[in-house]
């Protein structure tokens, strides 16, 4: 398939492989599409239900005209260093940079003379920035705030933690190789675990929330069909770089009342970003194998259910609204069949304790969609007994 855009672009117009283009990962690109699709449907459903009176809005005190102050000269200082430090260090090794971002990206490498001129030049430009628009009297202008103009922050903590917490869940699914390499397992490119996502980024937004003393159960009923559709966009990146998220070997003879196109019923994934597989004859990138025998392509079954249980969730959300909380557990549910079932025919570690075996992703499932079922059995009865 297409592991960066280099191999995007050669199937469009017969540009090289290989090319400056291979900056450009393909599961980035598509997890970063997934983080905004999220963001735009969050912030369209948050804003919905402002309007609906389901949110107040907090007064918030924003001064005009101050000097720059010594947090925000600090906090460009480092962003200016960061940039500076690890850009002109990846323009310097882009051949490196065109074979694995990662290892270039997250190492500790860097030119130390870029970092300091870019952050002496952020520092400096906001400072004089501020000086420019200073006023003799700084004005002060309280304002409205709901919970849809704060959509920057929460994109931008879930996106972090979410992160940080696929990494973690995908690190302890195989301690073997953390034990054998620490650091590169750690800080290596690949190896995302969803759950752990979900997991890390609803603890800090529920942490955020609550800090700026916003109700939680209407922010996670806009949140659950965001987080569904953005899971199936970033399936798409799986299914599209080939990054083992795939299934089970089938050698199963399609049925005939399959009606899908043949790759749907058992894919090969040629040029699939692991290079697993046998090698592709008579082709010589960098991304040459394919899969042998082929594998259920369960990226795309994942994406394909994701985008009907976001469509279910968008078509139900007003008709449960009296019951805050309600949206979001039964998306749990939805969520925990989805995956249980999808573990059947994928590729995952299993462990076996007290004569079953199961894979973490199952074991996960089965938790959401217990706390699904209790989540939508307390809201009913809460709702009632309001009722009564």
């Amino acid at each position: 398939m297409y592991p960066d855009l280099s191999y995007l672009f050669h199937d469009l117009v017969g540009t090289p492989i290989d090319n400056w283009l291979s900056i450009f990962k393909t599961f980035g690109l598509l997890l970063v599409l997934a983080i905004l699709s999220a963001a735009m449907i969050l912030y369209r459903e948050l804003k919905v239900r402002a309007k609906k009176g389901v949110f107040q809005p907090a007064k918030v005190k924003f001064e005009y005209g101050k000097p720059a102050g010594r947090g925000e000269l600090i906090s460009n200082a480092v962003w200016g260093f960061v940039l500076g430090y690890k850009g002109f260090y990846a323009i310097q090794e882009l051949e490196r940079l065109k074979q694995d971002a990662a290892e270039v990206l997250l190492s500790a490498e860097g030119s130390w003379w870029a970092g300091l001129a870019l952050a002496a030049l952020f520092a400096g430009g906001r400072y004089w920035e501020a000086r420019r628009k200073a006023l003799p009297q700084p004005k002060v202008v309280i304002k409205d705030v709901y919970p849809h103009d704060r959509i920057g922050d929460i994109t931008m903590i879930a996106a972090i933690s979410g992160i940080v917490g696929a990494k973690f869940f995908a690190i302890i699914e195989d301690i073997p190789a953390l034990l054998r390499d620490p650091m590169g397992t750690i800080f290596s490119g690949g190896g995302l675990a969803i759950y752990g996502g979900l997991i890390f980024g609803f603890l800090a937004v529920t942490w955020y929330l609550r800090r700026k003393n916003i109700a939680v159960l209407p922010v996670l009923d806009a949140v659950a069909p965001a987080l569904i559709i953005a899971y199936g966009v970033g399936r798409l990146g799986c299914h599209l770089a080939g990054d083992g998220d795939w299934g089970i070997v089938n050698t199963l003879p399609q049925p005939e009342w399959w009606f899908l196109p043949d790759w749907l019923w058992a894919y090969d994934y040629p040029h699939n970003v692991l290079n697993e597989g046998a090698p592709i004859e008579g082709f010589d990138g960098r991304y040459n194998h394919r899969l042998s025998p082929p594998v259920f392509p369960t990226p795309v079954y994942e994406t394909i259910a994701a985008f009907l249980i976001g469509g279910i969730l968008l078509g139900i959300r007003n008709k449960v609204a009296a019951w805050p909380g309600m949206l979001f557990f039964i998306y749990l549910i939805f969520n925990g069949l989805e995956r249980f079932w999808i573990e059947k025919i994928r590729v995952n570690p299993e462990y076996t304790h007290l004569g079953i075996t199961y894979t973490q992703a199952e074991l996960i499932a089965v938790v959401l969609f217990l706390i699904g079922v209790a989540g939508v059995v307390v809201m009913w009865r809460r709702r009632d007994k309001g009722a009564d």
